[in-house]
């Protein structure tokens, strides 16, 4: 939501020039330069092994210093402790901390990690096994299944290139590798591992690579990966985040920045192809830590492997490791430590629309009939900002209000109460900051309430801390205070009973955001107006003005169409900005200090401090923020899933948020943040979802036709089809850009209607794989190799996706075509068929099959062996759909095998509840569907279609052993299709079958 983010750092960094220095600014004097680190590890002499102490699962392992401190960007720490805990067949923990334990861990009560299990046997046992060397301490990790092999993890030097090595990415100068001892500083940490050469890694995010899916770990033409673990509220950078002016107090430094934007993820999966046995492993690799991290992919020239080195400003090297061998198996292994994902809502997975920009209550309602009107499915009503916006009222803007004139709160009740009656539903928006009151005479409980429970982050001297968000002058939260639960349920519950009846919340801003460096408000004149009103968009001075992508006016005229006499617009007309490249930073600043650490992690923002609360706001327990500032938004996540269980208890609740951290999908859903409406951000949301599967944060998707600038009807047509095929599907766009809600478009909402019927349809399959993500962490959307592992001609496919195991999408990602690529999994030996005519695909074998693709249409085909079960009469709303009766459609492979399941329950209680799970399965002649539980399916199986049944027409159809006269069948397409069954699904088995 800050696309003039430029503007408003030079603004108010100009109000900070102008007044007396921040707490944060007074700060900022480093130490003597004859104490100042050197900032160079070659010295630095590792640790050695002092001894050694088996216990039932494992073994401690006592290190010293094994020389002279080298306090290359702080001070070593001359005594480490190694915990080694074999913690499931399947799971390796490797905790080095400090023996002393000064440095900051992850309290359990933030988040709760498995222990594992409590066997003895598990030494003997598990998949892998951790080997180590004493002078210097050096360790590596094996699978037990193949002891020679090469190491899953592997920190010895021998198994390292010789350093020292000039930076591996030229402009670069950080990616110089000094040296690769263990290094274990109080603000320094350094932890390396060889990896294959051109490793297929996969996560390290949240990140937007134009590597795609596969990380790029500098070969094959890349250049390598600097992932950094800060998070910050970016608009999606590419690679490189925004160039953006960092104000240190000293001078104005530029950083070279990898891609991170909202939250930080040091979770990595690598998949190994054997080229011997053309057999693939995949493994798990998570450093569980909230300190800022650089986290290095690269390949020195002539190196014969590549590597990951780990760079953190404080905290623990506290490793856990995962066997798979299946890449789905890890990413389950990696939910069983973490937390599984929350049970999402059925309603969730409908249509959701929103804008930043609807004018009233009004303007917002008028969009729900418009859309009913057009009769394109709509599920949530979301409102942005605008809920609280007056732009005249500098007092506004302000979280768990109403605007008393564009939304007053009477007339929001009447609105809610239309939506719910129609079994649709509402969400609002909840920022980070809270505003802070000026003057005697102002009212607002929120922030008076949070006074007296005592719940607001403080500066180092005792004083709050102010920062500066859309209401101004902000308080925010400290999640570690006793009463911050108190307050924000009260806040929630008064907000809900003043008319506001929403059914979920959106959380933005958390990483959190500050417009300011510093408590700003300290000291400063309160009651001035602090947000200028030409920083909001849509307001004179900062509107949307720029043409489509894509769009050449001086070619083609103002209109801004698709097509003018019939000519396709879109052309190369458009020039995009480059990104800029920056430097190390303030590394060798002889003024760095504490808020500044002497190592300079790549933030684009380059001072840590930066649109951000500062590194050294204090909490009640006494941490600083620099030491959890990454697990802000996973604070506020949890607290608010507990307060909405607290206001509608036994309903499960619904979030969406921006900045996420391991385990935030116990508590969360995430949409990929503030896009921009340009094809290339349609495809990198693939890549987006396909990261949150593997953190287990399933629920995600992007803002569909794109947030930021103006999208185009074309672009939109495309996108909203590809967001129906994703978890989160909300179409949201910023003000004064061009309206992109379905209908403004006949062959958008042509689209559409199309793909939301599907969608709609599928329900049972999307709510059964989120079901089997919320117990046992299986994710719902799959890239290829993930179901193909032993395929090398996926590992980089991101173009296309699967849903589940049994659903291949295929959308259309470039402008001007009718027509798409796409590569069918399974090497000639899976029979795919086209989801809308049920033909066999004539699939070029391990390369791309070119597929028709007019506007309007995107590709979907089925699976062999596989079985749906469907809603038969999808309609306006989940509700509505959810009385629709079932059929089933099923793929038989060419032996008549198939199967499927599906989990049904009341799609709104907390678990546990009454379920039903039905199995479907398939031989020759005859598909069985069996169901086990206690949830009672009122709904009855009306049709059944059969793909592959026979190749000659059946000369007789039974259910449950009664002949069956109401079917037809299609030689061309092997379809059996029987309909006007009625048959009920709660009790006994459905036999049907054919001959």
């Amino acid at each position: 939501m800050l696309e003039i983010l430029i503007a408003v750092l030079a603004f108010f960094r100009a109000i900070a020039l102008a007044s007396e220095p921040s707490n944060f600014e007074q700060r900022t004097s480093f130490a003597a330069a004859d104490n100042a680190p050197s900032l160079n590890v070659s010295s630095c002499p590792g640790y050695t092994v002092v001894s050694e102490q088996h216990f039932t699962r494992g073994l401690i392992i006592q290190l010293a210093l094994g020389g002279p401190s080298c306090d290359a960007f702080g001070r070593d720490i001359q005594n480490l402790t190694v915990e080694v805990t074999y913690e499931t067949l399947t799971r390796l923990h490797v905790n080095i901390y400090d023996s002393e334990k000064a440095q900051f861990t992850i309290p359990p009560d933030v988040i709760f990690l498995s222990s594992g299990e409590d066997d003895a046997t598990l030494t003997t046992r598990s998949d892998l096994t951790f080997h180590y060397t004493s002078r210097p301490f050096e360790f590596w990790i094996m699978r037990r299944s193949d002891p020679h092999g090469t190491p899953l993890f592997d920190t010895r030097a021998q198994s390292l290139p010789p350093t020292p090595i000039p930076p591996v990415i030229p402009t670069d100068n950080g990616t110089a590798l000094d040296g690769f001892p263990l290094v274990f500083e109080d603000q320094y940490l350094q932890l390396t591992s060889a990896l294959p050469l051109g490793a297929n890694v996969y996560g390290l995010g949240e990140v937007l690579a134009s590597s795609g899916f596969r990380r790029d770990v500098g070969t094959n033409g890349g250049v390598g990966t600097v992932q950094t673990m800060w998070a910050r509220d970016s608009p999606d950078p590419i690679d490189e985040n925004m160039y953006l002016p960092s104000f240190t107090p000293q001078k104005l430094v530029l950083t070279c920045a990898a891609s991170l934007s909202y939250g930080s993820h040091p979770i990595y999966l690598e998949h190994r192809y054997d080229q011997r046995t053309k057999r693939s492993k995949s493994h798990g690799v998570f450093h569980f830590g909230a300190a800022g991290t650089d986290i290095m992919l690269l390949t020195p020239p002539a190196s014969p492997v590549s590597l990951i080195q780990y760079r953190m400003v404080g905290g623990t090297l506290d490793f856990y490791f995962f066997s798979g061998p299946s890449p789905q198996k890890v990413i389950e292994q990696y939910g069983a430590l973490v937390g599984l994902p929350t049970w999402q809502p059925a309603w969730g997975f409908g249509f959701h629309l929103c804008r930043w920009g609807y004018r009233d209550v009004n303007d917002t309602r008028d969009q729900v009939l418009k859309m009913r009107e057009a009769n394109i499915p709509l599920e949530v009503m979301w409102n942005d900002i605008d809920l609280y916006h007056d732009i005249d009222l500098y007092h506004a803007l302000r979280d768990f209000t109403t605007d008393p004139v564009s939304f007053p709160p009477d007339q929001m009740t009447t609105f809610i109460g239309e939506l719910t009656a129609n079994h649709q539903h509402y969400i609002p928006i909840v920022d980070a900051g809270i505003a802070k009151l000026v003057n005697a005479s102002d009212v607002y409980d929120p922030y008076t309430r949070g006074n007296e429970l005592d719940v607001w982050m403080k500066n180092p001297d005792g004083s709050e801390y102010l920062g500066q968000v859309w209401p101004g002058y902000t308080v925010f939260p400290d999640w570690f205070a006793n009463n911050t639960r108190v307050l924000w349920t009260e806040a929630l519950r008064n907000w809900s009973s003043s008319g506001v009846n929403y059914s979920g919340i959106w959380l933005d801003v958390n990483e959190p955001s500050s417009f300011c460096i510093g408590s700003c408000g300290t000291g400063a004149n309160l009651t001035a107006a602090t947000i200028p009103t030409m920083f909001f968009p849509g307001t004179p001075g900062n509107l949307v003005t720029e043409y489509p992508e894509g769009y050449n006016a001086t070619i083609w005229g103002p209109s801004g169409n698709i097509t003018i006499n019939g000519t396709l617009t879109f052309g190369n007309h458009s020039v995009s900005k480059p990104l800029s490249k920056r430097g190390l930073g303030a590394a060798a600043d002889p003024d760095a200090n504490l808020n500044s650490p002497p190592y300079a992690l790549h933030n684009a923002d380059g001072f840590l401090s930066t649109h951000t609360v500062s590194t050294n706001a204090t909490h009640a327990n006494g941490v600083v923020e620099l030491d959890v500032h990454n697990m802000w938004g996973i604070m506020e996540e949890k607290t608010t899933h507990l307060a909405l269980l607290d206001i509608h208890p036994g309903k499960r609740p619904f979030l969406i948020s921006r900045s996420t951290f391991p385990s935030s999908g116990k508590w969360t859903g995430h949409w990929l943040g503030d896009n921009i409406s340009k094809w290339q951000y349609m495809y990198l949301s693939i890549q987006g979802v396909l990261q949150f599967q593997l953190f287990q944060i399933p629920f995600v998707g992007a803002d569909t036709c794109g947030f930021q600038g103006n999208t185009d009807e074309e672009l939109c047509n495309r996108w909203m089809q590809l967001s129906a095929f994703m978890p989160f599907y909300r179409n949201h766009n910023v003000r004064s850009a061009l309206s992109q809600e379905p209908y403004r478009w006949d062959s958008v909402a042509n689209a559409s209607r199309t793909a939301i019927s599907i969608r709609y349809s599928l329900l049972p399959y999307w709510y059964t794989l989120f079901a089997n993500a919320s117990l046992h962490g299986s994710p719902p959307i799959r890239a290829l190799f993930f179901e193909f592992p032993d395929e090398p001609e996926l590992f980089a496919v991101d173009r296309q996706y699967l849903i589940g195991r049994d659903l291949l999408v295929t959308p259309v990602l470039t402008p001007n075509v009718s027509t798409v690529d796409g590569i069918f999994p399974g090497q000639g030996r899976v029979i795919w068929r086209d989801w809308y005519t049920h033909k066999v695909v004539d699939a070029a074998i391990s390369t791309n099959t070119t597929l028709n693709a007019p506007l309007g249409h995107i590709n979907v085909h089925i699976r062999d062996g596989s079985a749906f079960l469907l809603y038969d009469k999808p309609a306006y709303t989940i509700e509505e759909t959810r009385q629709s009766p079932f059929s089933l459609l099923v793929s038989q492979a060419a032996d008549g095998y198939a199967f499927g399941t599906a989990y049904l329950d009341d799609g709104e209680s907390v678990p546990p509840t009454p379920n039903t799970t039905l199995t479907i399965s398939a031989r020759k002649g005859e598909v069985v569907v069996r169901p086990s539980g206690d949830y009672e399916i009122a709904q009855v199986l009306e049709k059944v279609v059969v793909l592959g049944a026979a190749s000659e027409r059946p000369s007789f159809v039974s259910i449950n052993g009664l002949v069956v006269k109401q079917w037809d069948f299609d030689v061309s397409l092997q379809r059996l299709v029987i309909s006007g069954i009625g048959v009920g699904l709660h009790q006994s088995p459905v036999v049907i079958t054919w001959h």
